[in-house]
C-alpha cells in the first residue's frame, strides 16, 4: 500500500512540474512575439495622431512608448502634446516628461515641468492631510 501511495505521489508531482514548465516556455514565447508587435504598435498609434486624434490615452502611450526606448526626443514631443490636452496627469508624466526634456537639451522646460510637479505634490499632500 506504501509503494502505490509513494508512486501515485511521484505522477503527480511529475505531471505537475511538466505543467509548470510548459506555461514558463509559452510565457517566453509572448514575451518575444510582443516585443516585435510593440514597434508596429508605435507605428500605428503615430500615423492616428498624425491624422488629427488627439486623446490622452494615446499621447500617453506614445510619450511611454518612446520613453521607455530611450528615445527621449520623440518622448518629449508627445509628452508635450500630452500637456497641452491636459494637465490633470500623474506625477510620473511630470518627470518623465521633464526628464525627457533635460535629456534632449531643454533644461529651461525641465525646470518648468519639475517646478509643476513639485506644486502638483504638494496639492496632493495637502488633500492627503485634510481628510
Amino acid at each position: 500500500m506504501k509503494k502505490f501511495i509513494f508512486f501515485y505521489i511521484t505522477i503527480i508531482s511529475l505531471v505537475s512540474f511538466k505543467g509548470n514548465a510548459q506555461d514558463s516556455k509559452f510565457y517566453v514565447t509572448d514575451k518575444i512575439s510582443d516585443k516585435y508587435a510593440y514597434i508596429d504598435v508605435i507605428k500605428t498609434y503615430e500615423r492616428i495622431a498624425e491624422k488629427g486624434y488627439k486623446s490622452v490615452d494615446l499621447f500617453k502611450k506614445l510619450g511611454d512608448s518612446y520613453y521607455s526606448n530611450a528615445d527621449f526626443d520623440k518622448a518629449a514631443k508627445w509628452y508635450c502634446e500630452l500637456f497641452a490636452i491636459s494637465n490633470d496627469l500623474e506625477p510620473e508624466y511630470y518627470y518623465q516628461y521633464a526628464k525627457s526634456l533635460l535629456f534632449i537639451g531643454q533644461d529651461d522646460n525641465a525646470n518648468q515641468i519639475l517646478e509643476k510637479l513639485k506644486q502638483k505634490s504638494g496639492a496632493i499632500k495637502e488633500k492627503k492631510n485634510r481628510k
